[in-house]
């Protein structure tokens, strides 16, 4: 790990003030997933990692979401390397990546599938993305009105 300046208490605190869950990124697209009839969990633990949380959890589907925010997980799009400490921040982005890798490849052990948000994502497209993930079409040689095989 780079040395690493300690930041002003201003800064410390801003920092540790920000939201860990029920981002507004977050509750725009439970709302929206809501809005379309889709029920979920919220906050889910990943067997066996602590610490390690999925956003929103389609259990009978085994569907993880995760919403990243833009700058912890260093968006390609919108992602600030900040000035000060910059060597340290190279370093904790890299790690937060390696950790967001490690976390979707054990879900997948687990036999989950998992979604990226980004926030900066449109939510009424985010909230399509799930939704076909969640509700996939009606195969062909099945029934439409009674949902059984023709």
């Amino acid at each position: 790990m780079p040395p690493r300046r300690t930041p002003s208490p201003a800064v410390g605190a801003r920092y540790a003030a920000l939201a860990r869950k029920d981002t507004k990124p977050e509750i725009r697209l439970r709302q929206e997933l809501h809005r379309r009839g889709m029920r979920y969990r919220v906050d889910k633990a990943v067997p066996g990692l602590p610490r390690r949380r999925v956003d929103i959890a389609f259990t009978r589907v085994r569907l993880a979401v995760l919403v990243d925010g833009c700058f912890w997980h260093h968006c390609p799009i919108h992602g600030v390397l900040p000035k000060t400490n910059e060597e340290w921040w190279r370093w904790k982005f890299s790690v937060n990546q390696a950790r967001d890798a490690d976390t979707d490849q054990r879900l997948a052990d687990l036999g989950w599938r998992v979604m990226r948000v980004w926030e900066h994502e449109e939510v009424h497209a985010a909230a399509d993305r799930i939704e076909a993930a969640v509700r996939p079409p009606l195969s062909q040689g099945r029934d439409l009105d009674t949902g059984t095989s023709l």
